[in-house]
């Protein structure tokens, strides 16, 4: 059974889903180059979802080969409409275009497990929501972002569901948790699995 659980990120959604959810853990962000990860599938053809997979374990893997006695929790979440990836907005300008790019149409949130202890990967699990956002001319989209503010810059698709972001929603198919960026049931059976938690 290992001694410690630590969540391999600094998303306070993650940590709040887990704290909720009566986990007693640590938080050590991992040190990776997310882009650079990203930039070695290059042509080869991965999906969303392997991408989600491959940034998880990465990060799971980083810190897990600092605290090898810890089972680590590496969790990543990639947004994807057709063929396009979308990442966290820089800006306020990048956030309006993200979502005049989703506005009306259905994408999908790609949320990506990973348990891991020393230098083994013990679990992997992707779920993935399907997100169809209502119709949204340019003024609402300002107006929307004048609320939220640099709240938008937290989340891949510009929005938190959780929050004021749900109003731009016309259907969600999926679980909630899914859509905040952790898959909650099967890594909470995963970590029972593993001998990290109690019933």
């Amino acid at each position: 059974m290992a001694e410690r659980i630590i969540l391999a990120s600094g998303s306070p959604f993650r940590r709040e889903l887990l704290e909720r959810a009566g986990v007693t853990f640590e938080v050590v962000r991992p040190e990776i180059d997310e882009r650079a990860v990203e930039a070695t599938l290059d042509g080869t053809g991965a999906t969303p979802e392997e991408l989600a997979l491959v940034l998880a374990e990465a990060k799971a893997l980083d810190v897990a080969g600092r605290f090898p006695d810890a089972l680590v929790i590496g969790s990543d979440q990639t947004l994807s409409l057709d063929d396009r990836l979308f990442h966290k907005p820089r800006d306020l300008e990048e956030a309006r275009r993200t979502l005049l790019a989703l506005a009306g149409r259905t994408h999908h949130l790609n949320s990506a497990a990973v348990l891991a202890q020393g230098e083994v990967t013990a679990w992997r699990h992707i779920e993935t929501a399907r997100m169809t956002m209502r119709k949204l001319d340019p003024a609402s989209i300002g107006r929307y972002l004048a609320r939220v503010g640099e709240h938008a810059l937290a989340s891949v698709g510009a929005y938190q569901v959780e929050g004021q972001g749900i109003r731009l929603f016309e259907k969600i198919e999926g679980d909630i948790f899914t859509v905040v960026g952790l898959p909650l049931l099967p890594l909470l059976g995963a970590l029972r699995e593993n001998g990290a938690l109690d019933d």
